[in-house]
């Protein structure tokens, strides 16, 4: 990825998470990146790497420490962070890091299933263009699972995925989309961890969605989509 800052903009790829490690190095540049999303950038990052545990109060001053900018940009970011679903304000005390709960869980899969089994028919007519750019995140995912890398693997995944929604051609149901996963990221590094036999499964059932875009039946594709998600449901329950 680029981290330069040309014409006072980063020229970024995944854009949260290299503003987040730009951040934390203090990596030149870092100053022309706007306060308040240096502030979003970084914790929405040790949200979803589990630095900031469900649980724990996040203060404007620590977190304007920790980051070196004014109190003010926090402020801001922080409510972004609770239009996401991360955090919940508490005036005059700080910012609550919500912890995820079973209903929360129900809720982001159901919502995911009605996202993406939509996106699945919209981009049917144009399937063989995804069909290099999802092999090219399966390759990575295996090499995510071969470096036991559950984080690495799961952004992997979360971007097959991401590149089928986008496809999709609706920018408000993609922007929807990438809220829903950076939720089920924090929700599913725990149980990847503790069971990496996961990692397997889930590049078997890439590689099977893969196939079905080479085919011609859309009601495959759309079926293995979907039991795709209930796999990922059952096991993000069986750790909670």
């Amino acid at each position: 990825m680029e981290s330069g800052v040309p014409g006072g903009r980063p020229v970024l790829g995944d854009e949260t998470a290299e503003i987040a490690r730009v951040v934390v190095e203090q990596a030149p540049g870092v100053e022309k990146i706007p306060a308040a999303e240096r502030v979003y950038a970084y914790v929405k990052a040790a949200i979803l790497d589990r630095v900031y545990p469900g649980g724990e109060l996040l203060t404007e001053g620590e977190l304007a420490t920790a980051v070196g900018v004014s109190r003010t940009p926090v402020r801001e970011a922080l409510l972004r962070l609770e239009e996401s679903g991360l955090v919940k304000l508490y005036p005059k005390k700080g910012a609550l890091v919500l912890p995820v709960l079973p209903q929360e869980i129900n809720d982001v899969l159901e919502a995911r299933e009605l996202l993406e089994t939509h996106a699945a028919a919209k981009v049917w007519p144009r399937r063989k263009q995804l069909i290099e750019v999802l092999t090219a995140k399966v390759d990575e995912m295996r090499a995510h699972r071969k470096a036991g890398d559950a984080k690495s693997f799961l952004e992997a995944d979360r971007a097959f995925h991401e590149a089928i929604v986008g496809a999709a051609g609706n920018e408000i149901l993609a922007k929807l989309y990438n809220s829903l996963r950076d939720r089920q990221v924090r929700m599913g590094v725990p149980g990847i961890e503790v069971q990496p036999a996961r990692m397997d499964r889930s590049i078997v059932a890439h590689t099977e969605m893969i196939e079905a875009l080479g085919g011609n039946s859309v009601k495959r594709f759309r079926e293995l989509v979907v039991s795709h998600i209930e796999v990922a449901a059952a096991d993000l329950r069986g750790v909670r």
